[in-house]
């Protein structure tokens, strides 16, 4: 079985070289996407299957190359990326040759850290280059090739498909609260570059510079209010949209409960006639549409009231995304009403609702279970005639636990990707997890950039 040797830092000469070369198929680049974090639109408009000769990845993608070969061929096993400057320009596209190249150009003995030029090259055109520091390993080490894994392919990409309907959108005044780590600053400064929001960064400027400095990030061209502590950063950012002086909001690396402790606040807060509730906007590639999953992280035990508010939240959601008539699926462990089961007795009173108006701008059914609503082949196997069965948009859950366990469930057994967006206050707010890559931080900024858009047009729900 073939495999890889790596190289010590001892054994490492100044100019050592490795290169390779490969002609890249249409999964390549999938699963450079994946691999990646990164999205970029797909060339297609809606409805459309997606043309493999426009299938193309951002060169951004290409760092994953660049540490495949460091981590990979030279130094090789047991190398551990320390930092990097890499500059991009272009694209790689299906049937493109790629080459790439990393050349040792200094050594420090401290630390075993080596500097490397790198370069990355696609039809001819240069795309990557620059410089990263690794961490050599100490000792000499062999390891068998790792099967190749099956990749989830997104021929469906939801999120490419909302940055799609974002590029002829101005970006969104953004308050983002307390952004100090690596990747809520990051994800931040990444929206920003795709004319996604307009940040302003409200927390201790030390701390925000300190971060930005580490990571060699410039951000000089955005506002920095300081503030002493993270509290101090949920009331400044709330007393922003408050103002109005801002569309939207982020949340960086504080806790949930304190962002929305201060959202709720009756005098000084952002609250509405609403209820406030949460929704994951979900990518779930083997499913053929975007998925909403309400409400997983808000609300604990709704009532029946607060899950009229909650269903609504989402349909509004849906509508500002493009899903003009959505399908709600209100889900329980059943599909027939059950007075023993509360949540069934919920749903059916949410579907009257419905049809008497006191919720607009969807189509409701339920009780419904998980598998009816998502899979017509279980609807009809159960001999259930719904609009909704098997073609649901929103599922409303009954409870924070079932809400948060499906999506999770959702996140790590079918590999979804999730946008999380909290609705029903004065203003949207992203509400990012320290578990979000780049691709579900850059989505829900997405999200919350079409709803500032769509509550700026204030189209009417259809009945």
């Amino acid at each position: 079985m073939s495999g890889y040797s790596n190289v010590p830092f001892e054994e490492i000469d100044v100019g050592a070289t490795a290169a390779a070369e490969r002609v890249v198929g249409q999964n390549e680049v999938e699963a450079l996407l994946l691999v990646s974090g990164d999205v970029v639109p797909f060339n297609v408009g809606e409805g459309e299957a997606i043309d493999r000769d426009e299938l193309c990845v951002d060169a951004v993608a290409a760092e994953a190359i660049i540490s495949g070969m460091l981590e990979r061929r030279l130094p090789g096993p047991g190398t551990r990326i320390v930092s990097q400057r890499l500059e991009f320009e272009g694209v790689i596209r299906i049937g493109d040759l790629v080459r790439a190249k990393v050349v040792a150009r200094e050594k420090e003995a401290a630390g075993r850290r080596v500097l490397f030029d790198c370069e990355v090259e696609a039809a001819g055109q240069r795309i990557l280059w620059g410089q990263v520091i690794v961490e050599a390993p100490q000792s000499k080490f062999s390891m068998p090739e790792i099967e190749r894994p099956e990749f989830v392919v997104r021929r469906n990409d939801v999120f490419a498909r909302l940055l799609k309907r974002c590029e002829p959108l101005a970006a969104v005044s953004c308050a983002v609260v307390h952004p100090c780590d690596r990747d809520s600053l990051l994800g931040a400064i990444g929206a920003a570059k795709r004319n996604l929001i307009d940040p302003i960064l409200v927390g201790p400027a030390a701390r925000i510079q300190a971060v930005a400095a580490a990571n060699n990030v410039d951000i000089s061209a955005y506002r920095l209010v300081n503030t002493a502590h993270s509290h101090a950063s949920a009331a400044t950012g709330i007393a922003l949209a408050r103002s109005g002086e801002v569309d939207t909001l982020m949340k960086g690396s504080l806790h949930t409960d304190e962002i929305m402790a201060e959202v709720i606040a009756s005098q000084t807060g952002l609250r509405t006639e609403r209820r406030v509730s949460h929704v994951f906007v979900m990518d779930v590639p083997a499913y053929d549409r975007m998925l909403f999953v309400t409400d997983a992280a808000i609300n604990i035990e709704p009532t029946l009231k607060e899950k009229a508010d909650i269903a609504q939240n989402a349909i509004d959601l849906a509508r500002s995304l493009g899903v003009e008539i959505p399908k709600i699926a209100i889900l329980s462990a059943v599909e027939t009403v059950n007075p023993e089961i509360s949540s069934t007795i919920d749903a059916a009173a949410l579907c009257k609702m419905a049809d008497r108006g006191q919720i607009v701008g969807a189509i409701l059914d339920g009780p419904l279970a998980f598998d009816n609503a998502v899979s017509e082949f279980a609807a009809r196997t159960k001999s259930i005639k719904s609009p909704v069965a098997g073609r649901a948009d929103i599922l409303l859950v009954p409870n924070i636990e079932a809400g948060n366990m499906l999506a999770k469930q959702l996140q790590y057994f079918a590999g979804a990707d999730s946008a999380g967006i909290v609705l029903g206050a004065r203003v949207p707010i992203v509400l990012t997890s320290r578990a979000d890559n780049v691709r579900m931080r850059i989505g829900s900024a997405a999200v919350a950039k079409l709803l500032v858009h769509a509550r700026r047009t204030a189209l009417p729900p259809k009945p």
